[in-house]
């Protein structure tokens, strides 16, 4: 019998322990279908944080280092400047990137480092407990808002692929999600560019993917499906926010 469907060879074998419903796991093979496709397995390195975002170590066959948190774009730096013909990515938390990294996110951007950073925005911190993230939406409930998110307290939420389309060295940024197949399409053909724009030597890219956390949310897995949809998408600019012009050559 013909096998059709099963395990890309950019992931190991050991099975995924996320929560039911998150969307980690999406991400996860999005990416390793692109590390086979692309055949850049064995010159890619990846580096994470800590947070749920620090279980992807297990997970991905390529070479993977473990950063501080939110110091992984700046771990990466030295690797691609030390090993420029390497593919080298980041793997993010909203919580992690957005907050204690938001220096390094904005200025490897200004640099123009050429290395490709996923961030899996959630709205939350994840594994220390559903804080409040700097992505969490106005009047979001979590365990440090319990009244939810004031603006005039905790200030507006960051948009920060956004942000990071302002700098010229960032030369492709895009934001997606995974709540449905056709998005779960759009988000592999923006990771599959990222990469191949780092490939070309171009510039810095960043991918944001919107995901879910039905355990901090306190919901089922459908219902924070729904609730990602419904709230964090009217909230965050989506599709492709920026295609440099040598991007577009491509």
């Amino acid at each position: 019998m013909q096998k059709v469907f099963g395990r890309p060879k950019g992931l190991t074998e050991i099975p995924f322990h996320y929560c039911p419903g998150c969307t980690h796991g999406i991400i996860h093979r999005l990416i390793g279908e692109v590390l086979e496709e692309l055949n850049i397995i064995e010159d890619t390195i990846g580096v994470a944080p800590v947070g749920c975002a620090g279980f992807s170590l297990d997970f991905f066959s390529c070479d993977f280092v473990g950063a501080a948190h939110g110091r992984a774009q700046a771990v990466a730096t030295g690797i691609k400047r030390a090993l420029p013909d390497r593919i080298v990515f980041t793997y993010q938390g909203d919580g992690d990137i957005a907050a204690i990294g938001t220096s390094h996110a904005i200025h490897v951007a200004a640099r123009g480092e050429k290395i490709t950073s996923i961030m899996v925005n959630n709205a939350i911190y994840g594994m220390t407990g559903g804080q409040m993230a700097p992505t969490t939406l106005t009047g979001q409930v979590t365990t440090t808002s319990p009244y939810g998110r004031d603006n005039a307290v905790a200030g507006f939420p960051i948009d920060l692929p956004k942000t990071i389309a302002t700098f010229d060295g960032a030369v492709y940024v895009a934001s997606v999600s995974v709540d449905s197949p056709k998005h779960i399409l759009q988000a592999k053909k923006a990771i599959k560019k990222a990469f191949q724009v780092q490939q070309a030597g171009l510039g810095f890219t960043l991918v944001s993917i919107l995901s879910t956390c039905p355990t901090n949310w306190g919901m089922s897995p459908v219902d924070s499906l729904k609730w990602l949809r419904e709230k964090m998408i009217p909230v965050y600019q989506m599709g492709e926010i920026k295609v440099s012009e040598e991007v577009k050559g491509l």
